[in-house]
């Protein structure tokens, strides 16, 4: 019992990186009906500015939130240059953007950063503490912390703030709220430079546990992908409650199939895509779409 409960705990630590990266893609699916397949490129880019910042003698307290700036800018920037010129083209055209987009931000990072792993460090301790006669170690409870301080922030600000209500309603309504005087097109920005900052939490959270280079976050995109769809891929808290159910799945398939290993991981997430898609379509929050005849 005590070791299931430790490979939850982990699981859970796990699932809060992909909970983030998929609320990225959640927030940028309602933004445009448009699954960004450059998000997990994006995160590990703004993972190397945030190496970049630590190994030039900058605090990693300082870097993680600089990062994060840096990150959401960069959405913004994406979305005005490359996205917003044919955000109303078919959909087949904005998917074929972002593949080529993700193909040019890993070829930039190899170009700038090299593809040499590299180990990336973590502000927390690799040792353990005991809780409730669980051994737990306060990387993964430092993980969970942040992941969820960062989901709540997210949450309170779509919830509670004028920008967040407004930039919900230009997601869904952007007709009639262009007639209430709502600058749609940048209220799209500012949803592209959120995600990026959201998804680039997870590739710093994750760096430390992986080796940081500039193919790491491919594996990690698609349990990203698995979360989004089994929660729901048009709700925020679907994400984050198929980001959790998805760690802790892998985590324990991993540890007690013993034909599930560190490779057969990844099966294990396309294996949860194709069934959510089979059983339930729209995932555990999502909502049938009903048409008039």
């Amino acid at each position: 019992m005590q070791e299931f409960l430790q490979q939850v705990v982990s699981g859970l630590a796990v699932g809060g990186i992909f909970a983030s990266l998929a609320l990225a893609l959640v927030l940028i699916y309602n933004a445009m009906g448009l699954v960004n397949f450059a998000q997990g490129e994006m995160a590990m880019l703004a993972t190397f500015v945030a190496y970049a910042l630590v190994n030039r003698g900058m605090s990693y307290w300082i870097a993680f939130p600089v990062a994060l700036v840096l990150a959401f800018g960069g959405g913004i920037v994406i979305q005005r240059i490359v996205i917003r010129p044919v955000e109303r083209a078919p959909i087949l055209t904005l998917v074929i953007i972002t593949l080529g987009l993700a193909t040019l931000l890993n070829g930039l990072a190899g170009f700038v950063f090299g593809y040499v792993p590299r180990s990336f460090p973590s502000p927390f301790s690799a040792q353990s503490a005991d809780v409730l006669g669980v051994f737990v170690s306060y990387r993964d409870l430092g993980v969970i912390a942040m992941s969820g301080l960062v989901l709540l922030a997210v949450y309170l600000l779509l919830q509670r703030t004028t920008v967040g209500l407004t930039m919900r309603a230009a997601a869904h309504h952007p007709e009639a709220s262009r007639l209430l005087g709502v600058q749609v097109s940048w209220m799209l920005g500012l949803g592209w430079g959120l995600a990026s900052a959201v998804g680039a939490v997870s590739g710093i959270m994750v760096a430390p546990i992986l080796l940081l280079e500039p193919n790491m976050m491919q594996s990690i995109i698609i349990y990203a992908f698995a979360a989004a769809v089994l929660g729901g891929i048009e709700s925020p808290l679907g994400a984050v409650v198929g980001g959790l159910a998805v760690g802790v799945t892998i985590n324990l398939a991993g540890a007690y199939l013993p034909f599930v290993g560190g490779d057969l991981q990844l099966a294990v997430g396309l294996a949860i895509i194709i069934a959510v898609l089979i059983i339930r379509p729209n995932g555990l929050f999502g909502r049938a779409a009903v048409r008039r005849v």
